[in-house]
C-alpha cells in the first residue's frame, strides 16, 4: 500500500515542563505518566473513537473521526487532570496542552500521518495555556454552538513554521487559568469549575438509594432491591444513559446535594425517594430532580399491595421515563417492563441474596449463594437467580475463595447454562452466565457470545462492559477491551469495584505487550484492593516483564498468600487465554516473578 490523502481531525498534546519534572524526580514522573495513560488517557481516547498515531516521551498524536469526538476527549482528559492534580504543589503537577485541527493529512502505509494538518495541530498545542485546548478556526467551526464551555477568540495568530496566520480559539476547562486575552465568544459558561464527567449525548439519570421508612433496618435489603430493579428497568431503554447501581449506592446513608451528585456522576437527572413496607402494603414515593438546576421535574406517590410490587416498580419507571421523554412510544415502555419472577417469596430471597453478594466478603458470598439457591427452589424458572448464583462462584474465583475446584466448575456450568436458557431476553442473566462460563468453566468463545448478546439487549450495564473488557483481552482483542472498560468506568464513575475495572485495563495492556502500562494499572488496582487475586497476578507478571523485579516479587508474595496452590503447570485452571502466545508470555512473567513450576 502507498500513501493516502484525506481530511482528518488531529489532536496533539504534550506535558508542560516535562524536562523540569523529570529532572526533579524522573522515576516518579514517568510512573505517574504511565498511570495516567492507562487509567485516564487511553480509555478516554477509546471511548471517543480515537486512533493513536504516535507517542513521544511526553506527547501523543491522535486521529479522530470528527472534531466533536476530539474536543470531547480533550475536555474529559483536562477535567480528569484537574482531579488528579488536586492537593499537589504546582511544581509536581502534570499538566497537558492540547491542540486540535481539522486539516489535510497524508497517511503512510504504516498508519503514520504527515502533512500540514499534523503540523498545525502540533503548533496549536504549543501556544495553548497549561490545562487548555486550542482549536484552529476550521476545527472550531465544527463544534461552534455545541459546547458548554467558555471560549476565547485569540484572533489571527502566527504559528511557528506555518506560512499564513491562523485564527485560534482557546477552550478553558476544568478550572484551567483564564485566558490572558479578553475577547470572549458568547457561549454558555459553566456554572461550576469542579471536575466532572461530561454529560452524555442522550438523557442521563442516576437513581439514588431510597430511604427505608419502615422503621426496621432489616428491611434495607427490600428497599435496596426495589431501587436496583428500577435501575434495571430504566437501563433497558437504549436511548437513556443510566448510572450503574454500584456508583449510585456510594451515596447511601449520606445527606447529599442533588446538584453535586449530578456533577460527580455526570448526569442531568437524579431520582430519589423512599419505601415504606408495612404488612402486605407498600408505599413508594419518588421525586425526579434536574441535577443542573436543582428544580423538581415531578414528585409522586405509589401505593399498593405487596403482591403487586412489580406493577408498582413499572409505574415508577414509566413516570420517570415519561418525565424525561414525553413522546416515548408506548411500545418501548412495554418492552421495558418485565417481571423477574411471579413468586414473591423467591423474589424476597433474591433481594436478600443481592444484599449479601454486595458485601464482597467470603461469608457474604456464601450467604448470597444460599439465598439465591433458595430462590431457585421456590421458582425454578427464575433466570436472574441462576445467573447471580453463577456469579457467586465467579466472585469466589476472583478473590481466591475456591474450595472444591471441580465441583464448583460443574455447578457453575449448570447454573450459567440454565440462566442463559431461561433468560434469552434477559441481559442480566445472559451477561452473568456468559462471564461465569468464561472465567470459571473456561468456555471463552461461548461465554463471550452470551455477553455480547446481553449488551446488545441492554447497553447500560457497567459491570457487563467490565466483564466484556476482560473477555476481549483474553480473546486477543485488547483495544476493544480498553474501550469496553472505559464505558464501564463512565457508567459507574464512583464504583467501589473500580479496582476490578482497572485490572481489566491492565489485562488489555498485557495482551498488547505494554507491560509498563499494565503494571501501572494493576498497581493502582491492588493499592485499592490488595486481596484481589487477579489484580496481584497481573501486577506480578507485567512487573517482571517490565523489569520491575522488586515490585513483581512483592505482588507474587500476595499471589502465593491468596492462592498457595497456583503453579506454572496449572495456570490454565485459573485464567482462560485464547491465544497461545498470550499464555506463554503470562507464564513467563509469573515465572520471572517467582511462581514455582
Amino acid at each position: 500500500m502507498g500513501q493516502m490523502r484525506k481530511l482528518a481531525a488531529i489532536f496533539a498534546a504534550d506535558v508542560v515542563g516535562f524536562s523540569r519534572l523529570t529532572g526533579a524526580d524522573e522515576d516518579r514522573t514517568l510512573a505517574r505518566l504511565r498511570a495516567l495513560r492507562s487509567d485516564l488517557i487511553d480509555p478516554t481516547i477509546a471511548v471517543h473513537n480515537g486512533r493513536v498515531v504516535k507517542r513521544t516521551g511526553d506527547g501523543i498524536l491522535i486521529e479522530f473521526r470528527s472534531v466533536v469526538d476530539a474536543v470531547r476527549c480533550a475536555i474529559e482528559v483536562q477535567n480528569g487532570m484537574v482531579e488528579r492534580n488536586a492537593g499537589l504543589s504546582p511544581e509536581r503537577r502534570i499538566e497537558f496542552r492540547i491542540g486540535i485541527h481539522l486539516g489535510d493529512v497524508v497517511e503512510e502505509s504504516d498508519g503514520d500521518l504527515m502533512g500540514d494538518g499534523v503540523n498545525v495541530a502540533a503548533r496549536l498545542e504549543g501556544v495553548a495555556e497549561p490545562g487548555a485546548i486550542c482549536l484552529s478556526e476550521d476545527g472550531y467551526r465544527q463544534v461552534r454552538g455545541r459546547l458548554d464551555l467558555q471560549v476565547s477568540d485569540l484572533g489571527a495568530t502566527q504559528l511557528k513554521n506555518i506560512a499564513e496566520p491562523i485564527r485560534v480559539y482557546s477552550l478553558q476547562v476544568g478550572g484551567a487559568a483564564q485566558p490572558k486575552l479578553a475577547i470572549k465568544t458568547a457561549l454558555v459558561t459553566k456554572q461550576e469549575t469542579s471536575p466532572q464527567p461530561a454529560l452524555p449525548d442522550k438523557p442521563s439519570i442516576a437513581v439514588l438509594p431510597f430511604e427505608n421508612m419502615s422503621g426496621d433496618p432489616e428491611q434495607d435489603y427490600f428497599c435496596d432491591g426495589m431501587v436496583e430493579d428500577i435501575i434495571t428497568g430504566l437501563s433497558r431503554i437504549k436511548w437513556l444513559f443510566v448510572i450503574a447501581r454500584n456508583s449510585s449506592f456510594t451515596y447511601k446513608g449520606r445527606a447529599v446535594d442533588v446538584r453535586q451528585v449530578g456533577r460527580e456522576l455526570g448526569v442531568r437527572y437524579v431520582l430519589e425517594g423512599s419505601v415504606r413496607k408495612a404488612g402486605a402494603r407498600v408505599r413508594i414515593t419518588g421525586q425526579l430532580v434536574n441535577a443542573l438546576t436543582g428544580a423538581h421535574v415531578w414528585a409522586d406517590r405509589f401505593d399498593g399491595e405487596l403482591a403487586d410490587i412489580f406493577e408498582l416498580q413499572d409505574q415508577v419507571t414509566a413516570r420517570v421515563v415519561g418525565a424525561i421523554a414525553p413522546k416515548l412510544e408506548q411500545a418501548e415502555m412495554e418492552r421495558a417492563k418485565r417481571k423477574p419472577t411471579e413468586s414473591l417469596d423467591a423474589y424476597d430471597y433474591f433481594l436478600r441474596g443481592m444484599a449479601a453478594f454486595y458485601q464482597y466478603t467470603k461469608p457474604g458470598n456464601q450467604e448470597a449463594l444460599t439465598l439465591f439457591s433458595r430462590a431457585i427452589e421456590l421458582d425454578p424458572d427464575f433466570a436472574s437467580a441462576y445467573g447471580m448464583a453463577a456469579r457467586c462462584y465467579l466472585q469466589r474465583k476472583g478473590f481466591g475463595w475456591v474450595v472444591d475446584r471441580e465441583r464448583e466448575i460443574s455447578e457453575t456450568d449448570q447454573l450459567a447454562r440454565r440462566a442463559a436458557d431461561l433468560g434469552r431476553d434477559d441481559a442480566v442473566a445472559l451477561c452473568t452466565a456468559g462471564f461465569a462460563l468464561v472465567v470459571v468453566v473456561g468456555a471463552l468463545d461461548e461465554g463471550a457470545e452470551l455477553i455480547d448478546k446481553g449488551l446488545g439487549l441492554n447497553p447500560n450495564l457497567a459491570w457487563a462492559w467490565h466483564f466484556s473488557a476482560l473477555t476481549k483481552a483474553w480473546l486477543g482483542q485488547p483495544e476493544i477491551g480498553i474501550e469496553h472498560a472505559a464505558r464501564a468506568i463512565r457508567q459507574s464513575p464512583q464504583d467501589p469495584q473500580m479496582f476490578a475495572m482497572k485490572t481489566a485495563i491492565a489485562f488489555c495492556h498485557f495482551a498488547s505487550a505494554r507491560y509498563g502500562e499494565a503494571f501501572s494499572s494493576a498497581e493502582n488496582a491492588v493499592r485499592e484492593q490488595p486481596n484481589f487475586f487477579f489484580g496481584q497476578c497481573v501486577a506480578a507478571a507485567s512487573g517482571a516483564l517490565a523489569d520491575k523485579f522488586p515490585q513483581a516479587e512483592k505482588a507474587m508474595a500476595q499471589v502465593r498468600r491468596l492462592n498457595p496452590g497456583l503453579r506454572i503447570s496449572n495456570l490454565t485452571d485459573f485464567l482462560p487465554f485464547g491465544r497461545q502466545g498470550d499464555l506463554d508470555r503470562w507464564a513467563n512473567g509469573l515465572r520471572r516473578a517467582g511462581l514455582p513450576e
